[in-house]
């Protein structure tokens, strides 16, 4: 005997609106076709399964009894189409920012290999675990600190160095670098630090390491504003490289040493996710990824354990 989902979804429909004429509104179907479906399937299965009556339609005692094996057929079926149609999509990836060293981490593995990749630009409005965890992302570029939720997996990817921008009647503009120690006491701007953002926290940081005070007030208008506000000031700096400031020819970049602050881009996703090009996104961000060498770079104490240093070479 060979069951018919269709049929099967249907007195699914059916059971749950409790009227015929309400499923067949609900699926798009006339009502006549919706009896047509439930008849052969009580023939298929020869039981009755619906009672009729003035007020509705129940299932009967065969029907009740087959009610929770039809549920579980149509969640395996929808397991299976979901799973085929996952290995045909693309990889989407959350790069937090299109303008980060993330897009060019997907960028190396997309032109490298056949994957097709979808970008996803979250700059974290979406909480990255239930994203993952829901399968609306496959992997996640960001900072992760402390324990991951549970089926939430790691590697570390990248150690971004952070430059500082500053306008060209700052007393900075004329410096290729600057020792981290020359900004203390100095404002960076940067009103686009939500307060519960990962970088934020980051900023955070290295404020009350190295004494640079971190001014998020004011609305963020986008970086246009920001590159505006900084060329015009004589005192403000942010931190951003040209890339992200782009338009701005009255800004200039600043590399920091001693140490050069840098950003901990780690890759997330889930465990359970089986997308075929997800292994291969894996596997390249850890072939690619080089641990710091040296004592000349800075990480937040939180971070420093999810990106060891290699050892210094002996001499």
């Amino acid at each position: 005997m060979e069951l018919d989902l269709g049929a099967i979804r249907t007195f699914l429909d059916v059971v749950e609106d409790g009227r015929f004429t309400d499923a067949a509104a609900r699926v798009g179907m006339s009502q006549q076709a919706v009896s047509k479906r439930i008849a052969k399937l009580e023939g298929d299965l020869g039981a009755p399964l619906l009672v009729r009556s003035r007020t509705g339609v129940r299932p009967t005692a065969d029907g009740e009894a087959f009610l929770p094996h039809a549920r579980a057929l149509i969640s395996l079926a929808d397991q299976a189409a979901a799973m085929l149609r996952a290995r045909r999509r693309p990889l989407r990836v959350d790069v937090l920012g299109r303008d980060s060293a993330s897009i060019d981490m997907v960028r190396a593995f997309y032109e490298g290999g056949d994957a097709d990749v979808e970008i996803v630009v979250s700059r974290g409005a979406v909480p990255r675990a239930p994203a993952l965890t829901g399968g609306s992302v496959d992997a996640a570029f960001g900072r992760a600190t402390g324990v991951l939720p549970p089926g939430i997996a790691r590697v570390p990817a990248c150690l971004e160095p952070i430059p500082i921008l500053v306008g060209r009647r700052h007393r900075l503009a004329r410096r290729e670098r600057v020792r981290m120690e020359e900004l203390s006491g100095l404002t960076a701007w940067m009103p686009g630090n939500a307060g519960d953002s990962e970088w934020a926290d980051y900023y955070r940081l290295l404020s009350a390491e190295f004494g640079v005070r971190i001014d998020s007030s004011g609305p963020f208008f986008g970086r246009d504003h920001i590159a505006e506000r900084v060329a015009a000031s004589p005192e403000l700096i942010t931190f951003g490289n040209k890339r992200q400031y782009p338009v701005s020819p009255d800004v200039v970049e600043v590399t920091v040493t001693d140490p050069t602050p840098v950003y901990p881009w780690s890759l997330m996703w889930h465990e359970a996710n089986r997308h075929p090009s997800l292994p291969l996104l894996v596997a390249h961000i850890t072939d690619h990824y080089r641990p710091l060498a040296g004592p000349g770079h800075w990480l937040p104490v939180p971070d420093r354990s999810l990106f060891p240093a290699d050892p210094e070479p002996a001499l």
